[in-house]
């Protein structure tokens, strides 16, 4: 948001607008920005912020970080207050909130302030990346906390990433806001910079890949639980006002003395992130876990995980008239981190109207475009969001990565087949790993998951001239079909049994036992029917 609002002020500017006018026009191209980039939390939350720091320069009054920041939560909680349930929303206010208050005592830190008498501060490259340091390492010990309490994981990798990312991110999106505007006019060409946009994002996309392949790029961190991340923050706010406070508490402190406090607390902070656990009731012995669940939903598709600790997470949500909903609430569950929907056919999200009126659901994910599915999303206050190859969704320690469909292919080219374009997910619990395939085949999906524990049979088991090269790729233990009893299909085929017991793959069927539920534990994991 900074950088549109940057990049639009300048070129009114050279184009001789006043200044009010500028601000005028930023404050629209905000108010169209956000909803045109999906309208996501840490988006809402953006735009909050610069709407009401430009409405504050309009009315000549001074702009505050922290009003906005509280006016920003009390908007976006307004429009869904369902939203302070999501991963995104925290971790996107938190990480405003550090760098409102560690940037300047990091960039002191790393470069020095304005020396005594008339030496001047820094300036140039070595203020540049003061600067760029200080804001990604407030940034990421902001969020650290929340990464630890909900992931269980901590990215080592992520602080360099960013830093070698940083020079490329701008240069990038004003490239690519400024193609978007010459785009507009026929005649001139925007080759030349949506070129050099794309070699910005190529070099960003190398960064991620370099720093995300090595073991150490991302530790796995003990579960912290409220009383954790509550005394982390505590540490913070009071680490991030001492270094700022230009009282007698400071003067106090010689210069090198201060760098060292900042160092420790630093550490320190880190350290408790990392390490410190929930310091009043601890979670039992045990009490990590997943349980996925294929429910028996007919000729359809209905899949629940469940992580501990976490919200649960459904895939797809059935036919008409199975009774999801109600199964759901009467298994316990009260609220959904997601519901994803491989394609918006009728076995797949037919009960997505009843399960949005009966539970509340943070967030609504799917593929390919759906009027239907973006309106149901809107009427239920849910956060709508479209999801491709490369996508992730998370909760506690279950990440769902998206394998299938590319961004390229839902966003070019239609397919006839809605099944070609369902999505393709790998839920992955630490070291266990299941392929969700919706109804994408084999034959007709490219998708190359490695070595699993748990495959779900595309397309309740029907014929499918490719499984067998997927099973050689990935070699599960354990195929699940979610098939309806008697169906007119004939599935789960012959072709498709045979390929699996040619697999030594056991295969459970919905339409024989029932719910399939499989249980995971860090030592391991079991799979059984549930009549």
């Amino acid at each position: 948001m900074l950088l549109l609002a940057l990049l639009s002020t300048a070129l009114l500017g050279l184009l001789g607008v006043p200044l009010r006018a500028r601000l005028v026009v930023v404050l629209a191209l905000i108010a169209v920005y956000v909803p045109v980039a999906g309208a996501g939390p840490s988006i809402q939350r953006a735009g909050v912020m610069g709407a009401a720091a430009i409405v504050a320069a309009l009315a000549s009054r001074p702009a505050s970080r922290w009003y906005a920041m509280l006016l920003a939560a009390a908007a976006t909680l307004a429009l869904n207050p369902r939203t302070s349930g999501d991963v995104g929303w925290q971790l996107s206010f938190a990480a405003v909130a550090g760098i409102a208050l560690w940037t300047a005592p990091l960039r002191h830190l790393f470069a020095g302030g304005p020396g005594r008498g008339r030496r001047p501060g820094p300036t140039g490259l070595r203020a540049a990346v003061a600067e760029g340091a200080a804001v990604t390492l407030a940034a990421t010990i902001a969020t650290a906390p929340l990464m630890a309490h909900h992931f269980e994981r901590l990215s080592i990798a992520s602080l360099p990433a960013n830093l070698l990312a940083l020079p490329a991110v701008a240069p990038a999106m004003w490239l690519g806001m400024l193609a978007g505007a010459v785009g507009q006019l026929p005649w001139l060409p925007v080759g030349p910079l949506t070129a050099l946009a794309g070699l910005c994002a190529a070099y960003v996309e190398q960064v991620g890949r370099w720093l995300a392949a090595p073991g150490w790029a991302q530790v796995e961190a003990p579960q912290a639980g409220v009383p954790a991340v509550v005394a982390t923050y505590a540490l913070m706010v009071a680490g991030g006002r001492l270094l700022a406070a230009p009282g007698r508490a400071r003067r106090a402190l010689r210069p090198r003395r201060a760098h060292l406090l900042a160092a420790a607390v630093v550490v320190l902070v880190v350290a408790v992130a990392l390490q410190l656990r929930g310091s009043g009731a601890p979670a039992p012995a045990g009490a990590a876990g997943l349980r996925v669940t294929v429910l028996d939903v007919g000729q359809g598709d209905a899949i629940l995980l469940d992580p501990a600790p976490g919200d649960p997470i459904l895939v797809d949500a059935g036919p008409v008239g199975a009774g999801l909903a109600a199964r759901l609430r009467d298994g316990g569950v009260e609220r959904l981190a997601a519901a994803v929907i491989s394609h918006d056919q009728s076995d797949h999200a037919g009960g997505l109207p009843e399960l949005i009126d009966a539970i509340p659901v943070s967030t609504l994910a799917y593929g390919r475009r759906s009027r239907r599915l973006s309106a149901l999303a809107r009427a239920g206050g849910v956060a709508a969001t479209r999801v491709a190859e490369g996508s992730e969704l998370r909760s506690g320690a279950l990440r769902l990565e998206v394998l299938w469909p590319p961004r390229t292919l839902l966003d070019g080219a239609s397919s006839s087949d809605p099944n070609a374009l369902s999505v393709v997910l790998l839920a992955r619990w630490h070291r266990f790993e299941m392929l969700l395939t919706g109804d994408a085949e084999a034959e007709a999906v490219p998708v190359e998951p490695g070595p699993l524990d748990v495959l779900k049979v595309a397309h309740h088991g029907s014929a499918d001239p490719g499984l067998g090269g997927l099973l050689d790729l990935s070699a599960p233990r354990v195929a699940v079909i979610s098939v309806g009893a008697d169906n007119p299909f004939g599935h789960p085929t012959p072709e498709t049994l045979e390929a699996l017991a040619g697999h030594d793959v056991e295969a459970l069927r919905t339409d024989l036992a029932g719910d399939v539920a499989i249980d995971v534990s860090r030592g391991g994991w079991s799979v059984h029917g549930v009549e």
